[in-house]
């Protein structure tokens, strides 16, 4: 009796674990535990231990930690018809687990395809300047229209990356060709305004000139002390007729008195 009442008992004691691990559920605190009694849903438990019904409850666990999608690179025509491959990273939580457990099959995997396709579309209405220059409006535009989409899921898309746009060899040599043509317009223009405010001045010193000609005068002393204290043996200047005009006249007077 003692022989069969052993094996007996062992096979009631995993009967019972069995059962207690089916009636009793624990779920951590970033899990939430959607429960079905008789295929109808009652609420999300957790987080904690969550008591079932044996055979009559079903329970899902559902993971409220924010997960990242890895968009593969896309490729893809911009509004100004340049190819161009991208790729774009998507961080989603789960808000309502109630509705990513009823209203759609797998919330990730819908996610991860909507994402997708919102990429291609999103990025085929802007040109080529747009998705270089203007990353950080086209990423929001992203998140919020994939937000929209995936808000009757109970899903919250929190941030979308675009990481990288990859062009063209022949789209690269032909921006860098422009780049470098724009650089020299911008030099020719800086050159073009030094000559044409330098010549402005020039006007303005002529102009002040012919009101005063002492004035160039001083300015030919000027010129002349530079002039002499380079190190040249000799120096060839030329001298105005007006410097000597007075002391000609000076000696044609004393001439004639004489």
């Amino acid at each position: 009796m003692t022989a069969l009442w052993g094996p007996a008992a062992v096979a009631i004691i995993i009967v019972l674990i069995s059962l207690l691990s089916s009636v009793v559920k624990i779920a951590r605190e970033y899990e939430r535990g959607i429960v079905f009694r008789l295929g109808r849903l009652l609420r999300a438990k957790g987080p904690g231990v969550i008591f079932l019904i044996p055979i009559v409850d079903r329970m899902q666990k559902i993971d409220l930690r924010v997960v990242t999608l890895d968009i593969p690179r896309q490729e893809m025509m911009t509004r100004d018809n340049v190819p161009v491959t991208v790729d774009a990273v998507v961080y989603f939580r789960v808000v309502n687990p109630e509705d990513a457990v009823v209203k759609v099959e797998n919330f990730s995997r819908a996610t991860y395809l909507l994402a997708q396709t919102t990429l291609r579309s999103v990025l085929g209405q802007h040109e080529l300047d747009e998705l270089l220059s203007q990353r950080d409006k086209i990423n929001q535009q992203l998140q919020r229209v994939i937000d929209e989409a995936t808000e009757p899921w109970g899903i919250k898309v929190t941030l979308v990356e675009v990481r990288d746009v990859i062009l063209p060899e022949s789209m690269k040599r032909a921006m860098a060709r422009q780049a470098e043509v724009e650089r020299e317009r911008r030099a020719k223009i800086i050159n073009a305004e030094g000559e044409f405010q330098a010549a402005e001045r020039l006007v303005q010193a002529a102009a002040k000139i012919s009101t005063q000609p002492v004035a160039l005068q001083l300015r030919y002393l000027q010129a002349l002390t530079e002039v002499a204290s380079e190190q040249n043996s000799t120096t060839i200047f030329p001298v105005p007729i007006d410097l000597l005009t007075p002391f000609l006249r000076r000696a044609t007077e004393n001439h004639g008195g004489s």
